[in-house]
């Protein structure tokens, strides 16, 4: 049984290093709400929740990666919509070469 959680451990550590990266790459087409964010990274087979979510994006506002808007919802309260800046752009793509080199690493242990 340890050796199982010692592996989910393992591979919690992975997901949680890719998280910002994904998160970013998630909006990087077009703003998103926290709930469209989250659906995004669902899509992917990425399961997040927002306990999770709302520390990294509250990081990345103050990291100057991201800025936000207010928009009404035609369905409930106004919603808080994130965009990347330019740095956010920026350091997506540092992520991205970044992520394609280690990819390229990893396949050739494999």
């Amino acid at each position: 049984m340890k050796e199982i959680d010692s592996i989910s451990s393992k591979q919690a550590q992975m997901r949680k290093g890719l998280l910002g990266y994904a998160v970013l790459c998630s909006i990087k087409n077009d703003e998103g709400y926290a709930a469209t964010i989250l659906a995004n990274l669902k899509k992917a087979d990425l399961l997040v929740v927002e306990g999770t979510l709302y520390p990294l994006l509250n990081r990345f506002l103050r990291e100057g990666l991201l800025q936000y808007e207010w928009q009404e919802s035609k369905s409930g309260p106004p919603r808080k919509y994130y965009a990347l800046t330019e740095a956010g752009t920026a350091t997506l793509k540092e992520l991205e070469g970044t992520w394609k080199s280690l990819v390229k690493s990893m396949s050739k242990l494999n």
